[in-house]
């Protein structure tokens, strides 16, 4: 079936495209990667010019791996220098030592690593290969406007770098423009969630100790009494360093951004050793002292006909696990799969794309459920893996420990995101959710366990069971047999 044409078809200034996507950052640049590469018309709408500044320099094997080998981008990474992460080092728990985990415990075949990334680099190297696979990528190009007609997304309004105006229509609208866009309010209501009302105060500095080889390029994570730090080596020369508190602990940020920072980590000696002598840096993209609050939300909906939600636009959860590109391109990666199969015409739009949202909301309850208990740094390592255990309701794992790092590896779901590999995901399990007890949202979802995450999952009002095709890239509409 002829899904496209390469070039957009023009009628005087509107132009027409399969799908638009709003935001050039890693869920949205996946996300128009994917449906160029299976032929469609994509037009990425960036508002800025790339190289740009961004946060959550941590990545999991889920991204540099799965979607890295997707966008065919593996090599590109392995050659740009970033650091390796082999796992992660905690000073977290009651014994009040540091411990490690390395990602090959996951035994997800192929899981070796991730890597820290500079996000200007990073990003720009998904944007450009975007653009190679076909996508028509425009950056500074803002969306002004949703356009909609009798209730449905048919396109969008945006500006252009001489001033002008345009709009462009498409079948689907996709918002990967992070948390400060506006646009989720279309869709539904953005709900924070009270358990992670944090407040984040970070910086870089020239450089830094290190962990010992080979962990030397983990991520270093240090509770302490006002709240917890992160340590991320970027380069030789380069260190992202946070603190993230409770608000009830932000009233230092008062005293100036120089002064709170010096203070806190008077408060985290590990860290404030690892930094001894070492300058912070005060210019550039780097050169200033940033601050972000209510880290974690939830829209009450994910999409609505014409439109889907993707990323940071739809929710974000913790920094704790460095969860958020792995759930931005987990959830392009649904939302690829949803908006192919809705273009081909083989499953009904709401199908399709009731089950993007049941499968995204079920990834980020398995990170929410989990954070909540490891928020509670009054335990042991083994309570933390029997809790990552529990979280994952599988069987299969023989140890805790395996079931801990494939869920911070970013593979709790690891049928769904290895069906891009070829391989269809097994029947799961059904459980309930309440999310109503987390962000006060009156109903109840039913989410598939992540032990298998959806082949023949629940029915769910207005949609039948979807399965994933063999080439990973399409819904298949699956009735169950009727139980006598």
């Amino acid at each position: 079936m002829d899904v496209s044409t390469k070039r957009a078809s023009t009628n005087g200034s509107v132009e027409h495209f399969d799908a638009i996507v709003i935001g050039g950052g890693p869920g949205g640049s996946t996300l128009a990667t994917i449906l160029a590469m299976r032929g469609h018309k994509i037009l990425l709408l960036e508002r800025e010019s790339f190289p740009r500044y961004q946060i959550g320099e941590s990545l999991l094997p889920s991204t540099t791996g799965a979607i890295g080998h997707l966008l065919g981008i593996t090599d590109e990474l392995a050659r740009a220098g970033f650091p390796i992460k082999r796992g992660g080092s905690w000073y977290w728990g009651r014994r009040k030592e540091t411990w490690t985990f390395d990602f090959t415990q996951s035994e997800v075949p192929g899981v070796v690593n991730a890597y820290q990334v500079e996000r200007a680099k990073f990003d720009e190297i998904l944007l450009r290969n975007a653009a190679r696979k076909g996508v028509d990528v425009r950056e500074r190009h803002p969306v002004t406007a949703i356009l909609q007609e009798d209730g449905r997304v048919v396109g969008v309004r945006y500006g252009t770098p001489d001033g002008g105006t345009r709009e462009a229509r498409a079948r689907i609208v996709a918002d990967a423009s992070g948390h400060s866009s506006p646009f989720h309010r279309i869709v539904g209501e953005r709900v924070v969630a009270d358990f992670f009302r944090n407040v984040s105060l970070f910086g870089y500095f020239r450089g830094g100790q290190r962990m010992p080889e080979p962990n030397d390029g983990n991520i270093l994570v240090v509770s302490m009494e006002k709240g917890w730090v992160w340590y991320i080596p970027l380069a030789p020369d380069l260190t992202s360093v946070g603190v993230v508190m409770p608000q009830q602990n932000a009233a230092i940020l008062k005293k100036g951004h120089e002064q709170a920072m010096n203070e806190l980590l008077d408060g985290c000696p590990l860290i404030k050793g690892m930094l001894e002598g070492v300058p912070r840096v005060t210019e550039g993209i780097y050169g200033q002292y940033r601050v972000r609050k209510d880290w974690s939300y939830c829209n009450s909906k994910f999409w609505k006909p014409g439109m889907v939600l993707v990323g940071d636009t739809a929710c974000f959860v913790d920094p704790l696990f460095s969860s958020g590109v792995h759930l931005s391109t987990y959830a392009a990666l649904l939302a690829a799969r949803s908006i192919h199969t809705t273009l081909l015409g083989e499953v009904d739009e709401a199908a399709c794309f009731t089950e993007y949202e049941r499968r995204y909301r079920a990834e980020y309850m398995i990170f929410y459920r989990f954070l909540q208990f490891f928020y509670d740094s009054n335990n042991d390592q083994e309570d933390y893996f029997r809790a990552a255990h529990e979280v994952l309701g599988d069987e299969k794992y023989e140890e805790d420990r395996q079931a801990f790092v494939r869920l911070v590896a970013g593979f709790g779901t690891g049928p769904d995101v290895q069906a891009l590999a070829g391989a269809s995901a097994p029947p799961s399990e059904t459980k309930r959710i309440p999310l109503d007890a987390v962000f006060g949202i009156p109903s109840w979802l039913d989410v598939t366990s992540a032990s298998g995450l959806g082949a023949k999952g629940p029915y769910l009002p207005g949609a039948d069971a979807l399965s994933i095709s063999a080439d990973g890239f399409r819904w298949v509409a699956q009735r169950p047999a009727e139980s006598a």
